[in-house]
């Protein structure tokens, strides 16, 4: 008897494990992919590029660009604003960055001096 409740334990087990599993690829199968600056990629400029869209968590932004001349750092609202990343700031080089956005206000900007000035940054709310 024990053997057999034993084993409605493991049964019960694995099928709350799949509705789990179920449950976090539906999730990631509503997330929405967005190029930042559209056919033109992360350049000058891409500052007013979310305007107008609606962005949920979860969301996936792709930055394409010349990993030579430019990257992406994810900066806090100061850094945003003053164009300045501070030590703490994640990084990105590989010209093919794909980040998923986190709930809150997410922003961004190149931080090759001059490029965030000319509108290399982005700011995006994200529900």
């Amino acid at each position: 008897m024990s053997q057999r409740r034993g084993s409605a334990s493991m049964n019960m087990a694995t099928v709350m494990i799949s509705l789990l599993c179920l449950l976090v690829l539906a999730q990631s199968a509503n997330a929405a992919t967005y190029t930042v600056g559209g056919p033109g990629g992360w350049t000058f400029n891409t500052d007013t590029w979310s305007n107008g869209k609606k962005f949920r968590a979860g969301d996936v932004l792709i930055f394409n660009y010349d990993s030579t001349t430019h990257n992406v750092v994810a900066v806090d609202k100061s850094g945003h604003s003053s164009c300045k990343a501070t030590g703490g700031a994640k990084v990105f080089s590989s010209g093919k960055d794909q980040i998923r956005l986190a709930r809150g206000q997410n922003y961004f900007i190149c931080s090759v001096p001059g490029h965030c000035q000319s509108g290399m940054k982005v700011s995006i709310n994200a529900v």
